[in-house]
């Protein structure tokens, strides 16, 4: 079984198959360190997939990027080099790069910049610092493998930080009412909306190509 960690169920649902157990976040990393934790005895390995903000410059929405390292803890973890050769083989249009975790949403294109700055990182999402420090904790190989959904000159709405349920799904109630406290916030969030589609659909895309197994680790 290869686990997957992904922050929203919509992004479950594309990844989930008959040999991998996805599991979203729903932004807390708490809990899902504790599920991975449970789960990683049977995982023959564990990959953070999804949807991902760009730090780096010129990476626009919808490419795929795959992470070489993730940032945990301040330190490069690097992931598994035969899952990420495979990875990028059948994603031969994506980046690589490393990928920073954070325990919250990066929302502000300025925030972004100075992250990409400081670490180097070409890409944050909120799971893949947790994959690799619970696949380091059971050693475990893991990778990371992410579709941009906002570009690195763009900053998120407030509407979007209110968006996702503790279970990963989305909360619309909270959102409208984000929107009615600060209209003036809809064109950013039309924009977030739409490209948040186009990421999901490229994740689609290409989780066709990654194969049942995710380009994961064959035991037998």
């Amino acid at each position: 079984m290869i686990l997957a960690a992904t922050g929203l169920q919509r992004e479950r649902r594309i990844v989930a198959g008959p040999d991998i157990e996805a599991i979203a976040s729903g932004g807390d990393p708490a809990q899902l360190e504790a599920v991975l934790d449970r789960l990683a005895g049977s995982a023959s390995g564990i990959i953070s997939i999804g949807i991902a903000g760009a730090l780096a410059p010129g990476l626009p929405v919808g490419r795929w990027v795959v992470a070489d390292a993730v940032v945990v803890d301040s330190d490069a973890t690097p992931t598994d080099p035969a899952w990420t050769s495979r990875l990028a083989a059948r994603l031969p249009e994506a980046a690589r790069g490393l990928f920073l975790g954070a325990n919250a949403m990066v929302m502000d294109a300025t925030q972004k910049a100075s992250l990409h700055r400081t670490t180097g990182a070409v890409a944050v999402d909120m799971e893949s610092h947790i994959v690799a420090r619970v696949a380091r904790r059971h050693r475990l190989p893991f990778a990371a493998a992410r579709v941009v959904s906002d570009a690195a000159h763009h900053s998120l709405p407030p509407a979007a930080r209110v968006g996702m349920k503790l279970d990963g799904g989305m909360d619309l109630p909270a959102v409208l009412c984000s929107l009615l406290a600060n209209p003036s916030q809809l064109p950013a969030l039309i924009r977030t909306g739409l490209e948040a589609e186009r990421a999901f659909q490229a994740l689609l895309r290409g989780h066709r190509r990654l194969g049942r197994r995710l380009g994961g680790p064959d035991l037998g």
